[in-house]
């Protein structure tokens, strides 16, 4: 229960502090995705949840652009999408790192992965 306490806490404390990075890289989905749906002629809406199916890749093809302009903000909507990801994890990670070195020694942990692998 310790661990995951510690977790949590460096886990929102994390978001917290890259919160503007955060959201600024969603304004930047949702408002791609808005100009997109402009585009193509899709509601507020649709175009909103086309570049959250976007940008996290999932693509279920419900809603696909035609027109060349949109299918490049598609791409830029997915890169920022992973990027987005790639940060979320990290901060997870870090969290989890961290909370390893406060519930337990980190040595001990080591010892014990390092001989489960051999």
């Amino acid at each position: 229960m310790e661990f995951t306490l510690n977790f949590l806490k460096l886990f929102l404390l994390g978001l917290y502090e890259a919160a503007p990075l955060l959201l600024s890289m969603e304004f930047v989905i949702v408002g791609l995705g808005l100009i997109v749906g402009r585009k193509e002629s899709w509601t507020w809406f649709d175009a909103v949840y086309w570049s959250f199916v976007t940008s996290t890749t999932l693509g279920y093809g419900d809603f696909r652009p035609v027109e060349k302009i949109s299918k490049f903000l598609a791409i830029v909507i997915a890169f920022t999408g992973i990027i987005l990801s790639g940060i979320i994890v990290a901060i997870a990670l870090y969290s989890a790192t961290e909370s390893f070195k406060i519930s337990k020694d980190m040595d001990a942990v080591e010892a014990s992965i390092q001989s489960h692998f051999k």
